[in-house]
Formats: structure tokens, sequence, C-alpha cells
């Protein structure tokens, strides 16, 4: 008898290796045409509608003492209602930001899912963090103008006219400015997240953004100017102060990353 021919074993250039997964590709990439697309669109925003709808509707059912919340820092100054229906009208307002502010969250949810699918593994990694940190910058911003700022703008003014007029505020103007104060507060805190996104789509670096500190002071006491709705130094310092600390913290977490 004879034996069979011993069996070879492959070649190793000849074994098939399985690819890396890229960073710079979309898994599960699905065509869509512009009206799907326009389609889910529409469901989004329809849902973020409702979500802010429903927001309002429990805030308006709770809304006296989101209005007395409000009330405390003014230090137990009067409030007039100055024409008929101006309560009604500032608790619709006040209703309306809150729950807008609740439903927030849902929205950014919706434009997170919206987004995702057009995304590369490397830029659905970092989406989570700048999302994160986004909203934790805001909610603080809310705190800092609540705790701070509004306490301190509306110290100035009692205590500069307090000789001469007494503190009978129209309750409009009042919310119109804490309203304004609390949510322009909350986007200037959005300063790191912007600087991030700058360092990580190679517009700018962190050398760049340190030497640049003399147009980012300027700006801060711009940006002070701008965005709080009163006029007095006060708090357009303890703002531009805030935007300057932020500034530099994001030069920070941008040298972390290593941009």
């Amino acid at each position: 008898m004879t034996s069979s021919p011993p069996k070879t074993a492959l070649p190793a250039t000849d074994a098939v290796v399985a690819p890396e997964d890229d960073l710079d590709e979309a898994p599960n990439d699905v065509e869509m045409s512009l009206f799907d697309h326009l389609d889910e669109l529409r469901q989004r925003l329809f849902y973020s509608v409702i979500a802010v709808g429903v927001g309002i509707v429990g805030c308006f059912v709770v809304v006296k003492h989101i209005v007395e919340l409000l009330e405390i820092p003014a230090q137990g100054a009067k409030f007039l209602q100055l024409s008929p229906g101006e309560y009604f009208f500032v608790s619709m307002k006040v209703a309306g930001y809150s729950g807008l502010l609740l439903a927030s969250p849902f929205i950014l949810y919706q434009i997170i899912m919206f987004v995702t699918p057009g995304l590369t593994r490397r830029e659905r990694r970092l989406m989570a963090p700048i999302v994160l940190g986004s909203s934790v910058l805001f909610f603080a911003g809310l705190g800092f103008a609540y705790i701070a700022l509004i306490p301190a703008a509306l110290n100035f003014f009692i205590n500069y006219g307090a000789d001469v007029v007494e503190q009978l505020w129209s309750i409009d103007r009042y919310f119109e400015f804490v309203l304004l104060l609390l949510f322009s507060t909350g986007l200037a805190f959005q300063v790191p997240v912007l600087q991030l996104l700058l360092a990580l789509l190679g517009i700018v670096d962190s050398d760049t953004m340190v030497k640049g500190w003399r147009y980012v002071l300027l700006g801060a006491a711009i940006l002070g100017a701008v965005l709080t709705p009163s006029t007095d130094p006060v708090t357009q310092s303890l703002l531009g102060g805030a935007v300057l600390f932020l500034y530099f913290g994001g030069i920070g977490l941008v040298k972390l990353s290593g941009r």
C-alpha cells in the first residue's frame, strides 16, 4: 500500500485577517432618501413640541411655587401689577421658560438620535461627553445666575436708590430681567464646549487660545455687557469674570485632549 502524501499547511500569507474597525466610517450605514430624512425630522420635531407642551402645562400647574422661588433674590421688594392680567401673562411666561427647560433633555435626545446615524465611530465616541458637559455647564450657569448674579444686581439697584425711592417693582419687568439673565448666563457657560469642538475639528489649538487671551479679555467684557439685561457694573463684571474663568478652564480641557 502506498501512503498518501502529507498535507502541507497553507502559508501564513494566505490567511484572511479581519480588518479592524475604521473609526472614520459610520457603522450600520443605511442609505436614506431626502424624503426619509425629512420624515424623520418631522417626527422628532413633533415629539419635541409635545414634550415642550407637556412641560409648560405641568409648570403652569405649579407656577405659583416657581414664581415664589424666583422672587427670593428680590430681598423683600414689593411687586405691582400695573395693568389687568399682567400677573397672568407673567405666569404664562414663567411656565413657558420653565417648561422649555424641563423638556430640554428630551429635545437634546431627539437631536442626538437624528444626527447620530450620519456620524463616524470617532464622532460618536465624542458625542456623549460633549452633550453631558454642555448640559452640566448650562445648569451650572443657571445656578450661578440665581445664586450670584441676580442677587448682586438687585442689591446694587436697591442700595443705589434706597434713600430716594421706595422699592416697588413691576412684576413683568422683574421676571423679564430674571429670566433673561438666567438663560443668557446658561448660554455663556457653553464657552468650554465651544473651545473643545473647535480644537477637535482642528480649527484652533490650545497654544493659539493662550496667545489670544487679550482679545478674550475684551470679548468677555463685551459679552458681559451684551448678555446682562441690566447696566450695572457688578453684574457685568461677575459674568465677564466667569466667562474668563471658563475660557482658561476650556484651555485646560483642550490640552488634556492633546490638541
